[in-house]
């Protein structure tokens, strides 16, 4: 099964609250919707049922606070155990991302409302806290002027800690030094970088 996350904000074969959310895949070139209905809840939607085990295993590397999922008809499709979601200081927090794409903070704008909204997954390193996903969320704070976020305990493979080392040599060591680029700068400059660290991880 190939499964495809869609980045972009244009695509009319899903609604623009998913799109919104991130929430957009292509199952073996069929679109499926993931919609986030609450802080630890989503619908799932697509033609085919038995895509949805390993659309929602896929879609949980990036969400892990969602832990229960339904269908359109709220039929309940498969549940986690519940995450445990814990407050930090966005001083705490170290980005493993430097660039941060400006159509995607327009896009986070229409649904995070209050600092709470925002429940990102990290990991410990080093006394502090590296944010796995969710740097957009996390700059649209910055921009808001709030001080803390929502986490949930999250682990990667060892591949993150490149990351990190690149941006603390761009002098990124809170959400508040990300840089907000174009949606074009941004696919150029951060999918560039992450093509080449990947590429270098499989040639060893």
């Amino acid at each position: 099964m190939n499964i495809e996350r869609i980045n972009t904000y244009d695509d009319q074969h899903f609604s623009q609250r998913v799109r919104n959310q991130h929430g957009c895949f292509l199952v073996d070139g069929s679109p499926y919707e993931v919609e986030i209905i609450s802080e630890f809840e989503a619908v799932v939607r697509g033609e085919r049922t038995e895509a949805f085990a390993e659309l929602i295993e896929e879609y949980r590397f990036y969400t892990p606070h969602i832990t229960r999922f339904c269908d359109s008809q709220g039929v309940l499709i498969c549940e986690y155990p519940e995450a445990e979601i814990i407050e930090l200081e966005l001083s705490q927090i170290q980005p493993s991302q430097f660039f941060v794409d400006t159509d995607k903070i327009n896009a986070v704008s229409t649904f995070i409302h209050a600092s709470e909204d925002i429940i990102i997954p990290v990991m410990r390193h080093e006394g502090r806290y590296v944010s796995l996903d969710g740097h957009t969320r996390l700059h649209y704070a910055v921009m808001q002027g709030w001080n803390h976020v929502r986490a949930v305990m999250d682990t990667s493979d060892d591949w993150v800690y490149r990351f990190v080392t690149e941006a603390q040599k761009r002098g990124v060591f809170t959400p508040n030094d990300m840089k907000p680029v174009s949606h074009e700068e941004y696919e150029e400059k951060w999918n560039r970088f992450c093509d080449s660290i990947f590429a270098e991880t499989l040639e060893g």
